[in-house]
């Protein structure tokens, strides 16, 4: 996905929110999602802030990557 010049939208906000609580919550790093999940530290940092249009594919990885159904991050 590439960057938008968009501002976030409260949905990628409260996706990127909830990421990071549940990386944080199983005491994960960027680093250590990016392994778990097969995506980027750079692009997760991004979907974290609202920087990113992230598609529904890559929301799955990075769910599974913290362990949670999807449904918990939406």
């Amino acid at each position: 996905m590439a960057k938008t010049n968009n501002p976030p939208t409260e949905s990628r906000l409260t996706f990127g929110r909830r990421l990071r609580e549940e990386r944080h919550n199983h005491d994960m790093t960027l680093e250590d999602l990016a392994a778990a999940s097969g995506i980027t530290w750079s692009y997760i940092a991004q979907v974290e802030v609202g920087r990113r249009n992230i598609g529904v594919d890559n929301m799955h990885l990075l769910a599974a990557g913290v362990g949670v159904p999807l449904r918990d991050l939406l």
